[in-house]
């Protein structure tokens, strides 16, 4: 079915689905997360732009970070699903050179905005009597536009080099998306120089925003480390070592899959790690930074409320 609809320049995909026998559940999960990824960060959008109580930096930037777990998610799950739907696995060369793009664009962006996300925090509990001045409006769009702009001069900069390649061996992608490094095992030219610029920008893009991350929550643990109360001690650490953990997982996939040498990779390991951070990471974000938080489910409850409340306020103006 796939080489009737097939040109020249169209690539296949090996995909997740290995076995008939896992690929309908493999499927059945992997659907429910998607929908519930778009679900939660939709929510958390809906309920920062609607409840004035959320209306802080922190929630800004949050409802910035659902946003884009909502684009680059959509950017692969839609498609891999479709395709096993209709027992179809090719992608042309446009579709693939487009998903290349906006997953470096979008993923990008993420990396960026996680790190100075864990700055705020920072400042918020180590430094609150500046937290006005250093987290004002004008900082926090600085902080967004930065992220895009970093995200965005990864796509331009490395997508036109890496679909640039002369592919002249298979052109099955032994993956579910079109990422830089399983597309490369289909050059037959010499990728010395493009590895050597794609883990430069990984320094810049992983590296560095993790390194604030991890500096960031050193200081807020040693702040917290300091208060009296222990209800609060143990309230804080909870929260800080939920947000760390997912931030590791989810940097230290990426430098795994970008910056370790290919002969310590495998596919199977690849498309493993690819899944996590792509799939379900866009599910754990706003469980983790967001749905958790009590001021969210309190904004939550007053969603619900309004809403239970509308059709009673309506019938008694008849």
């Amino acid at each position: 079915m796939d080489g009737s609809n097939m040109t020249s320049t169209d690539f296949t995909f090996v995909g997740l689905f290995g076995s008939e026998e896992t690929s309908g559940l493999l499927f059945t999960i992997i659907s429910i997360i998607f929908l519930s990824a778009l679900t939660a960060n939709g929510i958390m959008i809906l309920l920062i732009h609607t409840d004035p109580r959320l209306h802080t930096p922190m929630y800004f930037l949050l409802s910035h970070l659902s946003f884009i777990d909502m684009m680059y998610i959509s950017t692969i799950v839609p498609k891999m699903l479709v395709d096993h739907l209709r027992g179809q696995r090719a992608i042309s060369f446009v579709g693939c050179t487009a998903q290349h793009f906006l997953y470096l664009t979008l993923v990008g962006a993420e990396f960026f905005l996680l790190g100075l996300m864990a700055y705020d925090r920072y400042v918020a509990i180590c430094n609150p009597l500046r937290y006005p001045v250093l987290l004002s409006r004008r900082v926090c769009w600085m902080i967004i536009t930065g992220s895009w702009f970093g995200g965005s001069l990864d796509g331009f900069l490395l997508t036109p080099i890496t679909m640039s390649f002369p592919f002249c061996r298979s052109r099955e992608i032994n993956h579910f998306f079109c990422e830089a490094p399983a597309v490369l095992k289909l050059v037959c030219a010499d990728t010395a120089l493009y590895e050597t610029v794609m883990y430069a920008c990984c320094v810049l893009m992983l590296l560095i925003p993790f390194s604030v991350v991890i500096a960031s929550y050193a200081r807020i643990l040693t702040t917290v480390h300091r208060m009296s109360s222990v209800e609060g001690r143990k309230k804080a650490f909870a929260t800080c070592s939920s947000h760390m953990m997912v931030v590791t997982l989810f940097y230290g996939a990426a430098m795994y899959t970008y910056m370790l040498p290919r002969s310590y990779h495998t596919p199977a390991q690849d498309k493993v790690l690819s899944a996590f951070y792509t799939i379900l990471t866009p599910l754990l974000n706003p469980l983790i930074y967001s749905l958790r938080n009590k001021d969210v489910m309190g904004a939550l409850q007053r969603a619900l409320g309004r809403i239970k409340g509308s059709p009673r306020v309506a019938g008694g103006t008849f």
